[in-house]
């Protein structure tokens, strides 16, 4: 069996030989069915030490007198004792085996350890053996609450489980269903009204089909440990049940062979509460078996807010900076273009993010270097695809790579973690695996930079604006349409498309996977709760930062730093530097400042600390005073734009 976080039954496999068997004890079923159960079977159960010598010397004295077998006189014990060692001879022989069986089952197990061997085993048609899986099959739900006609009917069946099959032999069914009411009713178990109501109920005729909640996260679990009975994992099947059905609902309703997934991850812990791999795991028009989670798929857009993260890291820009939005060609061929095919002329990062502006995220991505926003990538943890024997070039801004709907989630819940990438935990039970580091994939006030402007992006038709931040993404040739989201407590990734890469026409992200996106919010609960500010957040307008942020300037090439005073570079402290300031000491003095240089570049020079201007640090050499030991990026910007950063901890 396979279960969510509470215990609660996503999906059972059959045993090897084709079984329906799941694991029950007394305390998970309804009382009533086990009244029912001990007043047909074994009134005296609770007393007797595993035979009934009342009921067998009745059914000797019926024999004897008969010449024939009336009643058999078995206790519910001695029924164990037969199910845990089946024989097919039926002899007197055979009967006082199975009598001192009983009484061994009831001296080692007790009383409930009996019984809940007998609702673990009793056959009840067909591969359908104990009572857990046959009120699943016959009644659809678990057997924590039956009715009187249903518990009666489970009564009944383990007697003659094949001739009285509901799903083949109704008629059959009911009158055994009617004769254990009828028992029950005359020795006070229910009365008569409660029996005649019970009577007037129908019997079950199909067979239901077992719960499949999370069907490829249950495979994979299932191939992960295959000689486990039992995996718990962290899901939450109540939304995982509300997400599949959304995720159902909306593929059918965009048209044949659409598919959707959604992943829902804990952005405390890194667990996955929710794994929605396709619409329906049986559906083969929609190739329900794939899970479209785990697929590399390209992301177009989604992952822009890393490259402004990227850029507000090393002090390029703020989300105030002003950027270009005009038609240009970046190494005199690639031109990119806006998805409505117009311009904005100039916008600061913050609303070019906001509307997802491709000109500014590509003249971004020029100023950071491809290769690095690649490494940056990786670095948190996520698995990219270039296509074939292509390096990383300006293209990758707009989905010119592949990456998996779960690392997608995992780099947007970095941003809701101060920066830091989560390791996505799956199950709750086995072994405990060695904790791996958290991967980074930028520093807390760029992460918090890119969540408050993602926070305000417009919204899809007929939901509110301001509650979670999101972006979307179109793939090239409307193959994908994505849209991510996130809060403080959860990150939620939405793909919709066609598993076999084939075109949709208006497949778009901001159409079609942002309503998904939100309406699973809206069933995820709660009140959204934003990412929280940090304390060196720099909050101001375009007009307030320094000079060098106000604009990523166009008009002046950036290899013009190498050609006034050569390339721009941190002389000190060097990158990787491990420096004493006496910050470490017990009882430490007055800090001392940590001395600033550069070499190369266009005055005047801006230098940042954490994404915070150093005050007066216009010059090529300046000064800062820490605040405390720790880690600390250390930028240099100048006129044209060009900038580099070391990061070095202060001791």
């Amino acid at each position: 069996m396979v279960l969510d976080r509470e215990g609660r039954l996503l999906r059972p496999f059959a045993t090897a030989d084709g079984r329906w068997r799941l694991p029950v004890t007394g305390s998970q079923v309804d009382p009533r069915y086990l009244a029912m159960l001990t007043a047909y079977e074994d009134r005296r159960f609770a007393t007797h030490p595993g035979i009934d010598p009342a009921a067998t010397l009745r059914a000797a004295w019926q024999w004897f007198t008969a010449g024939r077998i009336v009643s058999g006189g078995s206790t519910l014990s001695m029924q164990v004792a037969r199910l845990v060692e089946p024989r097919a001879e039926r002899s007197l022989a055979a009967k006082l085996r199975q009598m001192v069986r009983a009484v061994q089952l009831e001296r080692r197990l007790g009383k409930d350890g009996v019984r809940d061997l007998y609702l673990a085993l009793a056959p009840y048609g067909g591969p359908v053996e104990g009572l857990r899986a046959a009120s699943l099959a016959y009644f659809g739900r678990e057997p924590a609450r039956l009715s009187f006609a249903e518990s009666a009917l489970l009564v009944a069946l383990p007697q003659a489980p094949e001739a009285r099959r509901p799903d083949r032999f109704p008629h059959a069914a009911r009158r055994a269903r009617d004769r254990v009411l009828a028992i029950a009713a005359r020795q006070g178990v229910i009365t008569p009204t409660e029996a005649e109501a019970a009577r007037a109920e129908s019997v079950p005729t199909l067979r239901k089909s077992f719960p499949m909640l999370a069907a490829h996260a249950a495979e994979a679990a299932r191939a992960a440990d295959p000689a486990a009975q039992m995996v718990r994992l962290t899901l939450d099947g109540r939304l995982q049940a509300s997400l599949e059905t959304l995720a159902a609902e909306r593929a059918a309703s965009l048209g044949p062979g659409i598919s959707a997934a959604i992943l829902a991850i804990d952005n405390r812990t890194g667990a996955v509460l929710a794994q929605v791999g396709s619409p329906g795991y049986l559906d083969a028009s929609r190739a329900g078996a794939i899970d479209m989670t785990g697929a590399i798929r390209s992301p177009g857009s989604a992952l822009k807010p890393f490259i402004y993260a990227l850029a507000f890291e090393t002090g390029l820009a703020h989300p105030e900076t002003q950027l270009d939005d005009r038609p240009v060609r970046f190494a005199g061929a690639y031109a990119p273009e806006n998805f409505d095919l117009g311009y904005q002329g100039t916008v600061t990062a913050r609303r070019a993010l906001q509307l997802s502006l491709n000109v500014p995220a590509v003249d971004l991505l020029e100023a950071v270097g491809p290769a690095r926003f690649i490494a940056r990538l990786r670095a948190g943890g996520a698995r990219v695809d270039l296509p074939r024997d292509t390096g990383p070039g300006l293209p990758v801004a707009l989905g010119g790579l592949g990456i998996t709907l779960t690392d997608l989630a995992r780099l947007f819940s970095g941003l809701a973690r101060q920066g830091l990438v989560p390791n996505v935990v799956r199950r709750l039970d086995g072994p405990p695996a060695e904790a791996a580091p958290e991967a980074r994939i930028t520093e807390a006030v760029a992460a918090w930079y890119v969540a408050d402007t993602l926070r305000g992006a417009p919204p899809p038709e007929n939901a509110l604006a301001g509650r979670i931040a999101y972006k979307t993404g179109t793939s090239y040739g409307y193959r994908d349409a994505l849209a991510v989201g996130f809060d403080r407590r959860v990150t939620i990734a939405v793909w919709v498309g066609r598993p076999d890469g084939n075109a949709v026409p208006g497949l778009v992200g901001r159409v079609v996977a942002a309503p998904i996106l939100f309406d699973a919010f809206a069933r995820f609960g709660g009140e959204p709760d934003p990412v929280p500010m940090p304390r060196d957040a720099l909050v101001t307008t375009t007009a307030g930062l320094p000079p060098p942020l106000r604009h990523i300037r166009r008009d002046i090439p950036k290899t013009l730093s190498a050609a006034l005073g050569g390339a721009l570079k941190i002389a000190y402290p060097p990158d990787g530097a491990r420096i004493d300031l006496g910050l470490s000491e017990p009882e430490p003095a007055p800090p001392a400042s940590l001395a600033l240089k550069a070499l190369g570049g266009v005055p005047p020079l801006t230098w940042m600390v954490d994404g915070l201007p150093v005050a007066g640090g216009a010059r090529r050499q300046s000064a800062w005073a820490p605040e405390g030991a720790g880690f600390a990026r250390i930028s240099v910007m100048d006129a044209t734009g060009a900038s580099d950063s070391v990061v070095v901890r202060l001791e």
